[in-house]
């Protein structure tokens, strides 16, 4: 009898990011679940850091489901605009979430700004228990530029925007397996499953 996959939650309903840690958690065997598929809310998320919100997210999906959850709360920061669009990435533009009017508001917020740098960030929180008093926590920076012009079809969010000065390309214009070696999601999951592997085993009961 084959054994199935171990199941984590992922604490979004976004079905890029889902797709895109499907692929950076498969060193770990799991099947990876958007909270929407198991009828979860999404989760308030009042704080004004990246982890306050991880942390808040990953604790609502985890007692939601009584399974292992994963919360990633990331977005942009720009230097010309005092680290903003920040927590607020996803509503920069207001409700409801829409890619093209956030980015549509960070171009004009931009306008005539000879400073275009920017980053991604993301702040993973993994718990394997709703009260798992000893989180998993990473987080991780992806440096580039904010041209005015979207370029590319791939990827989500801010990505046909954000150009990669070295690569001459935005993350839009990338190949998801390209993308998936070098974001900031990348990075982040990369340090992510080191905690893991030097911790107790993905799929552990609680102590």
């Amino acid at each position: 009898m084959t054994r199935s996959a171990p199941r984590l939650v992922l604490a979004s309903g976004n079905a890029g990011k889902r797709r895109e840690f499907a692929a950076l958690l498969a060193p770990l065997g799991v099947d990876v679940i958007a909270q929407t598929d198991l009828g979860v809310p999404e989760a308030p998320e009042p704080h004004r850091t990246f982890v306050e919100n991880a942390l808040a997210k990953a604790r609502h999906a985890a007692a939601h489901t009584g399974l292992p959850a994963l919360a990633d709360d990331s977005g942009i920061a720009v230097d010309a605009l005092g680290g903003a669009p920040g927590v607020d990435s996803a509503v920069f533009a207001g409700l409801p979430r829409d890619d093209a009017r956030n980015n549509a508001q960070l171009v004009a917020r931009l306008a005539g700004v000879a400073d275009r740098r920017a980053h991604y960030i993301c702040v993973l929180v993994l718990l394997r228990h709703a009260d798992d008093p000893v989180p998993l926590i990473a987080d991780a920076r992806w440096h580039g530029e904010i041209v005015d012009a979207p370029r590319g079809r791939a990827g989500f969010g801010y990505d046909p925007h954000f150009l990669l000065p070295a690569l001459g390309r935005t993350a839009a214009e990338l190949d998801p397996e390209h993308k998936n070696r070098i974001s900031h999601r990348a990075l982040a999951t990369a340090r992510l499953l080191e905690l893991v592997h030097a911790t107790a085993p993905f799929g552990a009961p609680p102590p």
